[in-house]
């Protein structure tokens, strides 16, 4: 059988090399945290590999975008979602089994298991095609599974299973107990004592009576008569449970490659679009980006940092939207603004959205088209430690020179008050050379800064402001928009609220 169909995550195998590690940016961003909020509950799948694995090609992320906006059609999801209940099931089974110490249980839920399979491909074969996919990876499954359920190797596991499962069903037995003697034996008629005590006691009931039944124990260990009779019936059923011992042994690897890969895969889009969906819940939006190889027009339309916003929707708070727009030859974006503004969650925000939109997935916005950087280079503030033996800003100028000599023109470069522990006039000189360096190199930039110099140096620079309330400067909007620095004007508007401008101070000393 020729196999159409390898990934629902990548159109070509060769693509999928996975990295365990997640990238190291991951923390500024704060998409470790995402990363792990949003895999709760699917730990079994190991899915943070791919979730540290950035696409590189346009037609890559498209790939996974047509996939993602299929499975956000509840027909489809739905389809796909009872498919991987019912493998999650087989997996409890052979969980199961694999905890059990006797060999005939053990046989049984392996069984259950491999039958539980069988269901899963045959329901999801017959029902995605129903669904009408139109991307290309749910199709090329459909196609796949329609070529795999038709085999004669997956047509003949599925009829040994169901011919084990009626024959065992179909043993009958007796058991006679005599003091402390059990005694098992073929059925030859006997009558049904069940039915007879029955009979016999239904002369007492008198309405409902308590329900007496409890739980077997999870594991359903057998205990030790059980076991024997267990022993004895299979010794009494030579063929079937010959049969059950064979095919246990030579269906130990009937869980298809693909299938099982899929299953897996899928796992990653359910996460996301699972995630996604609080947030959409409280009217936030996202979507799907266009994308592009090479730094062009970047344009973004309310976006939102998604880790803030998950904690905020948890506080019950409102989240903040904002956007930007980059036109040829602009690449650079210089935020500044008054302290706490919102200057570094903008920042975050950029980085999250070129990150995820890297993944292939939908984005928090409500429109964006975003370049696919080839790596993506963070300059946070770290915590001075004693093990690197170098001053703080070293340690700063050291981690930029390894930006700047890794980087490439098709980079995202984002720095967030790069020098702070500098004097305003060497950190002024300092992010001067770096921007024009960054601007030589070709890559796009966000820099945070407390610097206004640095808004206005060249064309590729765009100036991007934190604003406050009109009416009252202390307020901050958390709002940034493109507009030229005013840093000054933010001072001045707050030493005339408090009574600390220059006039009123000498009024003050004249009194």
């Amino acid at each position: 059988m020729e196999k159409t169909f390898q990934s629902i995550l990548f159109e070509d195998r060769r693509a999928g090399e996975l990295r365990a590690a997640e990238p190291t940016f991951f923390s500024d961003f704060r998409l470790d945290a995402v990363v792990e909020e949003l895999l709760s509950g699917r730990e079994e799948y190991d899915l943070a590999p791919f979730f540290h694995t950035p696409l590189r090609e346009p037609g890559e992320v498209t790939y996974r975008q047509e996939v993602a906006r299929d499975l956000e059609r509840g027909e489809v999801r739905e389809v796909v979602e009872d498919f991987a209940r019912r493998m999650r099931a087989m997996r409890e089974c052979l969980s199961l089994a694999g905890k059990l110490h006797h060999e005939l249980q053990k046989q049984r839920w392996f069984l259950d298991a491999a039958g539980v399979y069988c269901e899963a491909v045959r329901s999801l074969a017959r029902e995605l095609p129903q669904r009408e996919p139109a991307s290309r990876g749910l199709r090329a499954l459909s196609d796949y599974l329609a070529g795999y359920a038709g085999s004669e190797e997956f047509s003949g596991l599925e009829e040994e299973v169901r011919a084990l499962r009626e024959d065992l069903a179909g043993v009958v037995y007796t058991v006679h107990i005599r003091g402390n003697r059990v005694r098992v034996d073929t059925y030859e008629g006997e009558e049904d004592y069940g039915d007879e005590i029955e009979r016999v006691f239904a002369r007492f009931a008198r309405g409902a009576a308590k329900d007496h039944r409890v739980r077997f124990r999870d594991p359903p260990e057998l205990g030790h008569v059980e076991e024997r009779i267990l022993e004895l019936v299979a010794r009494l059923n030579p063929d079937v449970f010959g049969r059950l011992d064979e095919f246990c042994r030579r269906r130990r690897d009937y869980l298809d490659e693909t299938v099982a890969a899929f299953d897996r895969e899928v796992q990653f889009y359910l996460a996301y679009l699972e995630y996604a969906g609080r947030f959409r819940e409280a009217g936030l939006p996202f979507c799907y980006p266009e994308v592009s190889e090479e730094v062009g027009e970047t344009r973004v339309e309310e976006g939102f940092d998604l880790a803030l916003a998950a904690s905020l929707l948890r506080e019950g708070g409102s989240v903040v939207k904002n956007g930007f727009h980059l036109r040829h030859p602009e690449r650079i974006l210089v935020v500044t603004g008054p302290n706490q503004g919102g200057k570094t969650t903008f920042a975050r925000m950029v980085g999250q959205l070129h990150y995820l939109a890297s993944l292939g997935l939908p984005v928090p916005a409500a429109e964006a088209h975003l370049h696919i950087p080839d790596a993506i280079f963070t300059h946070f503030e770290r915590e001075e430690g004693v093990e690197r033996l170098r001053s703080k800003l070293e340690d700063d100028l050291v981690r930029l020179h390894e930006i700047l000599r890794e980087a490439t023109g098709e980079s995202l470069i984002v720095l967030n008050e790069s020098f702070s522990s500098t004097t305003l006039e060497d950190a002024a000189r300092i992010g001067t050379d770096l921007l024009g360096r960054i601007e030589r190199l070709g890559a796009l930039c966000v820099c945070v800064t407390f610097i206004d110099e640095l808004a206005t140096l060249r064309e590729e620079t765009v100036s991007m402001v934190g604003t406050v309330d009109p009416e009252d400067p202390s307020v901050r909007t958390f709002r940034i928009v493109r507009k030229p620095p005013e840093g000054l004007a933010y001072a001045l508007a707050l030493a005339r609220k408090y009574g600390l401008t220059y006039e009123d101070l000498k009024r003050r000393v004249k009194r």
